[in-house]
């Protein structure tokens, strides 16, 4: 355990004692859980930190969305703020015209943008009035970001993710290490899905002592590549060829570096910021100045940041952003699984909302 973590310790104790008496509260009925009228997907983790779940969350519903499935995101809209339009011009972004869907959540933009109308998007705390408010429009499929903390709505499956590269955040709860819960919350899990690996039996062996659910694994592939000025592709090759500074303001700004060295790219610094960070001109400032002194012929970020990058304007060199998808491994059997929770998953439903 480092210093800092050592003398944050004592402030995990009663942090734990809180989160086991919660569950408790739930498991007992003490806490009585909502249920939509529909079936909910829920997509979370056990640590704080990026390990994959708007990814996923994106997965799921474009899945649903394929089939034909009138789909709805319930989402907390981290860091965001009601706005009538926000996201870039080039994201081509839609929503249906509901006044929760608006927010300036990076990734709820993401989302939309990835998503259009073809699914309908309930943000905020209350996550049940929500989703109460878009089954009266025919909505009976929903994905719940960062739902398995979330206990107040019933889910129908609890999908958790855990990454591969540190699975369980040195295996001490907040404020001492990463866990929002005691790793024995994973019995909960009808789902787990391993991310950033292909094969991991240490962690598989660890996952086991508390879960007995499927195990699949997942990561990120990179789909394209895109100026920020106008969302434009690029030709990944050519941007292979230069020396990029990379920066993002994400949950796991290592798993970022560690994927364009895996896609090929080359970058010769990095700078990183808190999740969600906002950025402003005196970021973009710092920013270019670092990748000048580091020799960078082009910046490069994530597309969640484009998102945070509205007020910034750039003055040299070119900023390019990654569009990301998740590749699971058996997807089709991980699908099944999903739907093995609900015998009424295929049948006949409303037609998709107008």
């Amino acid at each position: 355990m480092k210093f800092r973590d050592a003398l944050l310790w004592p402030l995990s104790v009663p942090y734990e004692v809180v989160a086991r008496l919660h569950a408790r509260a739930y498991r007992s009925g003490f806490f009585p859980q909502r249920k939509l009228d529909a079936f909910v997907i829920s997509v979370g983790n056990l640590t704080v930190g990026g390990t994959g779940k708007t990814p996923m969350v994106l997965w799921i519903a474009q899945r649903l969305v394929a089939e034909g499935k009138p789909v709805g995101i319930l989402t907390r809209g981290y860091r965001g703020e009601p706005s009538s339009s926000n996201a870039p011009a080039f994201a081509d972004a839609g929503s249906l015209d509901t006044a929760s869907d608006d927010s300036t959540s990076d990734e709820v933009q993401l989302l939309k943008s990835r998503l259009g109308n073809s699914a309908a998007f309930g943000v905020g705390p209350d996550r049940f009035a929500n989703g109460a408010n878009l089954v009266v429009r025919g909505v009976k499929y929903f994905v719940l970001d960062d739902g398995f903390q979330h206990r107040r709505l019933a889910r129908d499956v609890d999908v958790v993710l855990i990454d591969a590269t540190n699975p369980f955040g040195g295996g001490h709860l907040l404020p001492a290490g990463r866990l929002r819960e005691p790793r024995s919350a994973l019995a909960r899990a009808d789902i787990i899905v391993i991310t950033r690996g292909d094969h991991s039996p240490a962690v598989e062996a660890a996952i086991r002592q508390d879960s007995a659910a499927p195990i699949f694994y997942a990561r990120t592939q990179l789909e394209s590549v895109h100026r920020l000025e106008d969302g434009s592709a690029v030709d990944q090759a050519d941007l292979r060829s230069q020396k990029l500074f990379a920066f993002c303001g994400i949950g796991n700004p290592r798993a970022f570096l560690d994927d364009l060295r895996q896609w090929g790219f080359q970058f010769v610094g990095h700078k990183s910021f808190p999740d969600h960070h906002r950025y402003t001109p005196a970021d973009a400032f710092a920013i270019e100045s670092e990748a000048r002194n580091s020799g960078a012929t082009a910046l490069i970020c994530t597309e969640k940041d484009v998102f945070n990058l509205l007020d910034v304007r750039w003055d040299s060199p070119p900023v390019y952003f990654c569009r990301i998808s998740l590749q699971i491994d058996h997807g089709d059997e991980f699908w099944a699984a999903i739907k093995s929770h609900s015998p009424s998953f295929d049948a006949s439903h409303p037609p998709p909302l107008t």
